[in-house]
């Protein structure tokens, strides 16, 4: 028995160790400030991820731990069932409710649960079957999570391939051993409905399930699973109140193995899936696996010197822009369409191997991205920003339509505008994208007319009424409120006529570099309608009614009226193309400076946030905070300053943006509960390496602004598939804490005139010195 035991946990432990990263790792010599040598571990990136970030907080798609990058399987704990948000992994609730394999947008599903069962409890073992467990035994790593349920003295462990979930499950002995798939009932944002299994081969299992629509995805998905175990299978009870079924297992004296591969077209394709990508039963080496995948793309950042847990956080974040968005076409190239008016299986071009050019997706908004994922994507991975407008084209050839935010081959029109527009341009004047440019920008061009789904508020699925667009083109803005009545959500005006008018810019500097003269002066001219919601009276962006009459009486921090998911004092800032115009609306760059300062100053004293959850914006308090670095509309506010020839105040106040809203290290802290799928994730961590593109990276020769970077030193490993350098070095000298200021900038030993850096130089290689110091440069 004590040999056992000893056999048992030193497995589980060599395997917590795998894929925590203690194996392997390099002990360096060092000096400290005495002069005597102490060992330091050398980690790689991946063991500096801290899963549990802001769990305390968690949606449904945000957490990860079984999972690949963009992976098709997100599996993980739930102890939150119910609900789009406060759902998923919630690290306060010490319940166990299930192990899913799908956390993604407007998508759940294939819940499962290893259970013991008993005379006492087989009767209601499907009504009464969540467990107690404690964080104490817990261990989580990217690719990897490990718990153990009280109630059912099972240890569990989870990993997976992109497609494949794999789990292992240690029971008691002389305990009958089972499986609850729960394939019917609530879970997550979605209603699970018609789930069925069947037992396909003595160890094997076939099902299907079915996400019912929501109010965000209108149209039912199917979901096809195949699973194989490594023990034979007794017998499957199937239970008609719930509709879920319990698979008894015959032999529970080893570790029980379970692979699960999906698919969102066939459970023919699910099995294609499991055999490719998982044909073996060895669970140790599929965590390597998934370590080893993690690790090579984080390292493509190397961040030295600040402290231990600034690095921690910074790969944590690092980690977070590259998930949340899911794969969800086979490994065949199958996916789901439902684009159409009837559900079709599509096929996506194969290359020259034979293997799917590209992945298909399922995916949030792009509403914020051109601050975000636009910059770090395009640089650091822009295979990752190549297939998604890849992806993004699909759509548009399926439907006719580019989306802005699709979950399961279908449309959703989540938040408002054309918010794919910057994207792809910026991926097409960074040279990431270079093919079949004529037909992107057809594309681009329908949806910023008529029929086009800038028309659109969010989730307007049945008119194109609510976007006000229609306004937009004969008065020059979007009124507030529309006149016609509530059709879908975020119909806020004067966000919506200054989100329009920057897309529109995007568009047209895509229009000019195709030489599309009489295009581009007419989407240019567009892009000055913000001006039109701008009160010179009060030097506020206002809504208008559709007289032309200001809406209400004046105050800009009225949340979300006029103003989408922000208040009138942050919102007065999203011109990301014409900062310059801005400011002389208010009467030149000293105003302007002085206005934003004082903002700052004031947001400063509730740090930077509308809260530390998304639903606090809407608290009295809060929602009254005139800069939030917890929510997209004003997340580029500190680097305005560099616009205004204030460049030392972009510095300064970055600095403190980062100390108090991107810095924590718990699962009560990190992005205040908002983090959409990789956005607040890339803000931060483009932040502190002091890199910034205001309008998204979309001008004929892009530009990133420099900034104050928290780390002494970072380098960024160049894709040779795309950029001919090899490596970019940003170097801070004399970085600290009271040390915000940048004194020179120097690149490959050359001065940089002014405070920024161009696309081209860039990915040609090089050295970036920045000088700091904490005086501010005259």
């Amino acid at each position: 028995m004590m040999n056992e035991i000893i056999v048992k946990y030193s497995r589980h432990l060599r395997r917590m160790l795998l894929a925590l990263g203690v194996t392997g790792l390099t002990l360096l010599g060092s000096c400290n400030s005495l002069g005597k040598d102490v060992k330091v571990v050398q980690q790689d990136p991946v063991d500096m991820v801290y899963p549990l970030l802001d769990t305390e907080n968690s949606r449904w798609f945000f957490f990860s731990s079984a999972c690949r990058p963009f992976g098709m399987v997100n599996l993980s704990p739930d102890t939150q069932v119910g609900g789009a948000w406060g759902s998923g992994y919630r690290h306060k609730t010490d319940t166990i409710k299930g192990f899913s394999h799908i956390h993604a947008w407007q998508l759940a599903g294939l819940s499962v649960m290893p259970v013991t069962t008993t005379t006492d409890n087989e009767n209601n073992i499907f009504t009464d079957f969540y467990s107690k467990y404690s964080h104490n035994s817990e261990k989580v790593a990217p690719g990897y999570h490990y718990l153990e349920l009280d109630r059912y003295q099972t240890n569990v462990e989870l990993t997976s391939t992109k497609r494949v979930g794999f789990h292992n499950y240690h029971y008691p002995k002389e305990k009958q051993a089972g499986i609850l798939f729960n394939l019917n009932g609530k879970l997550g944002p979605c209603d699970i409905v018609d789930g069925k299994l069947v037992k396909s081969g003595s160890k094997e299992l076939t099902g299907e399930l079915v996400n019912a629509p929501t109010i965000r995805r209108p149209r039912p998905t199917k979901v096809f699973f195949k699973v194989e175990l490594n023990t034979e299978i007794e017998s499957i009870i199937h239970d008609e109140e719930t509709g879920n079924y319990l698979v008894n297992l015959s032999n529970s004296e080893q570790d029980v193995l379970m692979k699960v591969g999906i698919s969102y077209t066939s459970v023919k394709n699910a099995d294609a899936n499991l055999q490719t990508e998982l044909a073996h039963w060895n669970f140790d080496q599929v965590v390597t696996e998934s370590k080893e995948e993690w690790n090579g793309l984080l390292s493509r950042i190397k961040v030295e010197g600040n402290t231990e847990k600034a690095q921690r956080r910074f790969y944590t974040d690092l980690w977070h822009a590259l998930q949340g968005r899911r794969t969800i076409s086979d490994v065949n190239g199958a996916y789901p369409d439902n684009t159409g008016d009837t559900f079709r299986v599509g096929q996506l071009p194969l290359n020259d191997e034979g293997k799917p050019a590209f992945n298909h997706y399922n995916s949030d908004a792009f509403w914020g991205a051109q601050w975000t994922i636009n910059t770090l994507w395009g640089l650091v991975y822009p295979e990752v920003m190549d297939e998604f407008t890849h992806s993004l084209m699909q759509y548009y050839k399926d439907g006719g339509i580019v989306p802005r935010g699709p979950s399961g081959g279908n449309y959703t029109y989540v938040m408002s505008g054309a918010s794919s527009t910057p994207f792809m341009v910026s991926a097409i004047q960074k040279g990431v994208v270079t093919d079949g440019l004529e037909e992107i920008y057809q594309a681009l061009k329908l949806t910023h007319m008529p029929g086009g789904i800038m028309e659109k508020a969010g989730y307007e699925h049945h008119t194109s009424i609510g976007g006000g667009f229609k306004y937009y083109l004969d008065k020059g803005y979007v009124p507030y409120p529309i006149p016609e009545g509530k059709f879908g959500f975020h119909q806020d005006g004067a966000s919506l006529t200054m989100e329009y008018a920057y897309q529109d810019w995007t568009l047209a500097q895509l229009a000019k570099k195709l030489g599309y003269e009489e295009d581009y002066h007419y989407f240019l001219n567009r892009s000055n309608n913000y001006k039109n919601t701008f009160d010179k009276e009060s030097g506020w962006m206002r809504p208008r009614e559709v007289n032309g009459q200001w809406h209400g009486e004046l105050d800009p921090y009225l949340y979300e009226t006029g103003f989408n998911e922000s208040n009138g004092a942050q919102s007065t800032w999203f011109v990301p193309h014409d900062i310059t115009g801005l400011a002389e609306l208010m009467g030149g760059n000293a105003k302007a400076v002085e206005k934003l300062n004082q903002q700052f100053e004031t947001a400063e004293k509730i740090g930077f946030t509308s809260g530390d959850s998304h639903d606090r914006e809407l608290h009295p308090e809060y929602r009254r905070v005139p800069i939030n670095y917890g929510n997209q509309p004003s997340i580029q506010t500190a680097q305005i300053f560099n616009q205004l020839n204030r460049p030392d105040l972009s510095q300064f106040w970055t600095r403190k943006v980062v100390k108090s809203v991107f810095s924590g290290l718990s699962p009560a802290t990190g992005f205040n509960g908002d983090e959409d799928q990789g956005l607040m994730g890339s803000l931060s961590v483009l932040l502190k390496m002091g890199l910034f593109q205001m309008n998204g990276g979309t001008e004929e020769n892009p530009e990133y602004q420099i900034g104050s970077p928290i780390f002494d030193k970072v380098t960024i490993q160049l894709n040779p598939d795309y950029y001919s350098g090899k490596t970019f070095v940003i170097e801070a000298n004399n970085n600290s804490l009271n040390h915000p200021y940048l004194k020179s900038i120097k690149i490959n030993n050359q001065p940089v005139d002014g405070f920024s850096i161009t696309h081209k130089d860039l990915v040609q290689g090089g050295t970036l010195v920045l000088e700091l110091t904490d005086e501010v440069s005259q």
